[in-house]
């Protein structure tokens, strides 16, 4: 076995082979016992060489080439042994005989948790180019992280890869480079890491223009020995000043990176030559107060531009960069940008977080403006300039919590959503478009088909199957998540209720005209319905189908004379009922009253066995409804008109239930919906079926004596292949 070797004594440093002592030479012990790291990368060494021995890259160069560069560039980057040992094995777990068991045992748990983080990286393709899925892509990629250091490695693996793109596939190279220069290189940005950030994106232009790359590559290199002369003529009167002053500083220039260079030429359509700020000089002192001092002698030496100058010392960048940029005239007309900053601040800047790993820096390096996306970076940098800090509370920070409230979730055209954690599919229609989130169906999680309750993971591909027969039911507002999906959802509700009310409301209405043969006030209510206390038809309709008027009272506003006292109306309407112990009808019993009228609610068809209670309405008697009916909070806010009830069924009876089904449309489906509740003796009373875009809504009313009844005709028919979801259709 691959660790079988690993069992043997070590040898000593002197028996190390060449690229392993390369290795150590790069490696920032930070405070840990020398020899312990030593081993402890020697067997990780071991390891991933033996582990990916048989493997070879697309260039045919050794497999772990790769593993070493990536171990490499973290040591560079002066990470810590147990992020090292993990570069080395990143590919471990994921292409070799090496489990997780094998890394834990000889490596620890954070060497493991470390090498799967990566591995899951791994299988998040970006495919999206615009720039907002970009953003989403890099907060989805820091929230399956879970610690930074994870992220670092995969920088030093794409780095690498970017290196030797040139061996895959055009359509794969394009690809990666897409991906390298959205997410990645902004990524390096947004985490301060200049130095990673210019070579990504070097690297990918090199990849996506090949032409336009090679031409810039000879323009730089045809005009570099100009550019280093004349970067000679404008620093040595800095540093004779710089030394005159008694400031020790390093004064080096440099040319633009080609990325950036290519961007200036794209966005202000010029040629080469006509950019004018190719060269930057950076002056890197060792004390804050010298950095103005510094400042002071560039500017009395050359003429500044004034709008192009930038204190990001006093006003930090967001990702924690801190620097003087000053924009000055030289000699020859020629602009020069120049920057000024201490040696931690140019740490800082080249390798970002990196440049904090268990180092005590300037004590004033804190950082007081800092981007929630990287606010934890603020915290790292206080906590390791703390000289009390323990090795356990700096491990700590590592975890990224950020985004431990929010997953990121794929369209199948590859564009992320961001939702809270618990969000299920109609959170996801809804924040796609309202409409689509009115009229969900169902969904395909990762191809499967699921309920509409299914809480969704991160990374998780999400196709939303619609219908325009579908509308928000009040159940959903059990599961939805977010506050867009609720406020549509009742909003839907409170119409199709004020709609339903409406209906009822012209219903009583009509009725009553009609049996005093009055039909001829229609008109007047439709006129003039100000006089009866409304501003319009339609509230006076609502309001009466709520049962917070009655038509006596509403006629009586419109023509007060209309009912005369004594006739048989107003009799029937004043006069109370004779009063009995106890009323029972529609199989339910009210206690304390007696000659209702009592109806079972149409909007949640109760029956024996459901949770009921009932509501006196105006006009109307008793409604029964159950207790988790969507219409009870809407009804009215006055608690001493609910009443307690019980079911009171004698003898064989049979109540009507509307079953809504939803499933993928196929042959025989309505077959086996009727054989599968046919087997359970039950009389089904119709079924209306319709198919829109593959998808099946079969409404289906069943006559059931109980809720223990329905319960397993809705199992039985939940068994039969192709259904999405099934509920008691309230109406």
């Amino acid at each position: 076995m691959v660790v079988d070797s690993l069992k043997q004594i070590l040898p000593g440093t002197d028996r190390y082979p060449a690229k392993f002592k390369i290795l150590l030479d790069q490696v920032h012990f930070n405070g840990e016992h020398r020899q312990g790291v030593e081993e402890f990368l020697w067997q990780a060494y071991q390891t991933a060489e033996e582990a990916h021995a048989k493997q070879t890259r697309k260039s045919g160069e050794p497999y772990f080439e790769h593993c070493y560069q990536v171990a490499l560039l973290l040591a560079e980057w002066r990470m810590d042994s147990i992020t090292i040992a993990a570069g080395l094995l990143h590919d471990s777990i994921e292409d070799t005989p090496v489990t997780r068991e094998i890394v834990t045992e000889h490596f620890g748990t954070d060497v493991c948790q470390l090498v799967e983080g990566v591995t899951k990286l791994s299988d998040i393709k970006f495919r999206s180019r615009e720039e907002r899925q970009a953003e989403n892509y890099m907060k989805m990629l820091l929230s399956v992280a879970k610690d930074i250091r994870v992220i670092m490695i995969k920088f030093a693996d794409r780095l690498h890869n970017m290196r030797t793109i040139q061996h895959l596939p055009l359509i794969k190279q394009r690809r990666i480079a897409i991906e390298t220069r959205d997410v990645y290189a902004p990524l390096a940005h947004r985490l301060g890491m200049a130095r990673v950030k210019w070579e990504l994106e070097d690297l990918a232009l090199k990849a996506l223009e090949p032409e336009a790359f090679a031409e810039l590559v000879k323009n730089v290199r045809d005009s570099r020995s100009e550019q280093e002369k004349y970067i000679e003529e404008f620093a040595g009167p800095i540093r004779e000043l710089l030394e005159a002053n008694h400031i020790k500083a390093t004064v080096v220039g440099r040319p633009k990176h080609y990325y950036s260079i290519w961007g200036k030429m794209q966005r202000r359509n010029v040629s080469f030559e006509e950019i004018y700020d190719l060269l930057a000089i950076r002056i890197i002192v060792d004390r804050l107060d010298e950095c103005y001092a510094a400042l002071g002698i560039v500017h009395q030496l050359h003429t500044p531009v004034q709008e192009r100058f930038k204190d990001f010392i006093a006003t930090p960048k967001l990702n924690g960069y801190q620097s003087i940029h000053t924009t000055v005239v030289g000699a020859t007309g020629k602009v020069v940008e120049v920057q000024i900053r201490t040696k931690a601040m140019d740490q800082t800047a080249e390798i970002g977080v990196a440049a904090h790993w268990r180092y005590k820096e300037d004590p004033r390096g804190d950082i007081t403006s800092m981007d929630r996306q990287v606010r934890w970076l603020r915290e790292l940098v206080e906590v390791v300039q703390n000289e009390k800090s323990s090795p356990e509370e700096f491990l700590d920070l590592l975890k990224i919590d950020l985004f431990k409230d929010e997953i990121f979730i794929f369209t199948p055209k590859g564009d992320l959503v961001q939702l809270p954690v618990g969000a299920t599919p109609v959170d996801m229609a809804f924040e796609i478009h309202t409409e689509v989130g009115i009229h969900c169906v169902g969904s395909r999680v990762n191809g499967k088909i699921v309920p509409l309750n299914t809480m969704l993971s991160n990374g998780d591909t999400v196709e939303i199957i619609t219908s325009e027969h579908q509308s928000p039911s009040h159940a959903w507002l059990k599961f939805v998540q977010t506050g867009k999906a609720k406020t549509h959802i009742r909003k839907l509700i409170r119409r199709a209720q004020l709609e339903e009310s409406i209906r009822l409301g012209q219903e009583l209405m009509d009725k009553a005209l009609r049996r005093l043969k009055k039909t001829s006030l229609r008109k007047d209510l439709r006129r003039q319905p100000q006089q009866a206390g409304y501003e319009t038809e339609e509230s006076l309709y609502a309001a009466l189908g709520r049962g917070d008027v009655t038509v006596r009272q509403i006629l009586e506003k419109l023509v007060p004379d209309f009912v005369p006292e004594g006739t048989p109306l107003e009799k029937r309407l004043t006069e109370p009922p004779p009063r009995r112990p106890r009323k029972s009808a529609q199989g339910v019993r009210v206690d304390g009253l007696s000659d209702l009228l009592i109806s079972l609610g149409k909007c949640c068809n109760p029956i024996p066995g459901d949770e009921i209670i009932g509501f006196v309405t105006r006009g109307r008697g008793i409604t029964v409804h159950r207790v988790t009916c969507a219409n009870l909070p809407l009804i009215g806010g006055d608690q001493d008109r609910y009443i307690e009830v019980e079911w009171d069924v004698s003898g064989k009876r049979d109540f009507v239930v509307q079953l809504k089904i939803v499933a993928e449309d196929r042959k025989h489906f309505l077959k086996d919906v009727t054989e599968s509740t046919s087997k359970l003796n039950t009389n089904i009373v119709s079924v209306d079926l319709s198919v829109e875009e593959g998808i099946l809504t079969c409404y289906m009313a069943v006559e059931v004596d109980g809720i223990r009844k329905l319960n397993r005709i809705q199992n039985r028919i939940r068994m039969i292949p192709g259904i999405i979801y099934m509920e008691r259709d309230q109406q």
